[in-house]
């Protein structure tokens, strides 16, 4: 069984959001922006890269296709 909710897209798209929302996070002044900048960036990537969104599972929604038998 798998856990995978996102297809490859959505999961590509989240982790390169998630690249530059931390290269931003690097290259802004430190403060409130860099730290919403580096939380936002770590949820985009980590997402991206496991292939599992916690919020499509609370609404039981999946954008990965489905594979006919």
């Amino acid at each position: 069984m798998t856990f995978v909710n996102e297809g490859l897209w959505d999961r590509l798209i989240r982790f390169f959001i998630g690249l530059a929302l931390g290269y931003a996070a690097w290259m802004v002044w430190p403060g409130t922006a860099a730290i919403v900048y580096l939380v936002i960036g770590a949820i985009a990537f980590v997402t991206g890269v496991v292939g599992w969104c916690p919020a499509y599972a609370l609404f039981h929604f999946s954008t990965k296709k489905a594979v006919k038998a």
